[in-house]
């Protein structure tokens, strides 16, 4: 009687768990047909991006000839004649260095301004604290072309317009509001442990900025640096309107050109070449700085 009792129960207690472990399954098979589906649409979208490139990247090797007789096929023979060529007789150099003269001298201004512009609105309270913010927020909204005309004249009446200075001033100007509201909830989440513990030891303020709190939101920096450099980096509107002067040209005012000069007689091997010039800046850096933007997201989703 009591093996027959005891089967019984065993059978209920099977019969009871068959529902939970079909929902299961059910549940098993719609993740892997939402990953499937991802999968694929991350795979096109890869394909969209990289076939490009490396269209682009082999044209760079090849005559304007052949290009247009062979667009898909590998180039006859792998010279650097075309990057020689576009990096001297068009001056891409130039304007590369330029490029990286404005956009790095930028960068590390606005980093410096806006991190210590946010870590002070986050960490002290004082009259006028949030009219400030929210003012660095109605910045963001500024449309840039309702900027251009007093900009031109602003940077005429300090005697800095068409001239690297001036751009400069001009890019930490647009950066600053983008990278103050980045890095205010980096630090206003610090604990307040570790600033109260900085305070015992004896740091002073500027200390304690960069020598506690600075490296703490190091994952946020990162993302905001990586995100201004490539805005940047491919900034066009602000260079074509305040810096007309051909010496002073940044990459993306030489692109343009280069691609109009010609018209259909551009030479097109040269002009893939200067485009693959102006990318690999920028993916190297992404290359570099990817695992804490990766690490910022993930230190966000946590949160």
């Amino acid at each position: 009687m009591t093996a027959s009792a005891d089967t019984k129960t065993s059978q209920r207690a099977a019969a009871a768990s068959e529902p939970s472990s079909s929902g299961e399954k059910r549940i098993g098979s719609g993740d892997r047909a939402v990953t499937t589906v991802a999968h694929v649409i991350l795979g096109i979208w890869a394909l969209l991006v990289i076939i490009p490139l490396l269209w682009t990247l082999l044209s760079s090797f090849k005559t304007s000839s052949e290009i247009f007789q062979s667009p898909f096929t590998l180039p006859a023979s792998w010279s650097f004649d075309n990057y020689v060529s576009a990096w001297t007789s068009e001056g891409i150099g130039r304007y590369f260095v330029n490029t990286v003269v404005v956009v790095g001298t930028a960068l590390v201004i606005v980093m410096l301004l806006g991190s210590m512009c946010a870590y002070v609105l986050a960490r002290f309270s004082f009259w006028g604290n949030r009219l400030i913010y929210y003012l660095m927020l109605v910045g963001l909204t500024f449309p840039v072309f309702l900027a251009i005309v007093p900009l031109f004249f602003v940077l005429k009446g300090f005697g800095i317009l068409n001239t690297l200075p001036g751009l400069i001033v001009t890019y930490v100007a647009f950066a600053l509001p983008f990278t103050v509201f980045f890095l205010y909830p980096f630090f206003r989440i610090l604990p307040q442990d570790v600033s109260e513990a900085a305070d015992i030891d004896g740091a002073g303020e500027w200390r304690k900025f960069f020598q506690v709190m600075l490296p703490m939101a190091k994952p946020g920096i990162a993302s905001v640096a990586i995100f201004n450099f490539l805005g940047l980096w491919n900034q066009f509107l602000l260079p074509v309107a305040l810096n007309t002067k051909r010496d002073n040209y940044v990459l993306s005012q030489g692109m343009a050109a280069f691609a109009s000069r010609a018209g259909y007689n551009t030479d097109y091997g040269r002009l893939f070449a200067a485009v693959i010039i102006t990318i690999v800046p920028v993916l190297i850096v992404y290359v570099i700085f990817q695992r804490q933007l990766q690490g910022s997201v993930s230190q966000g989703a946590g949160k």
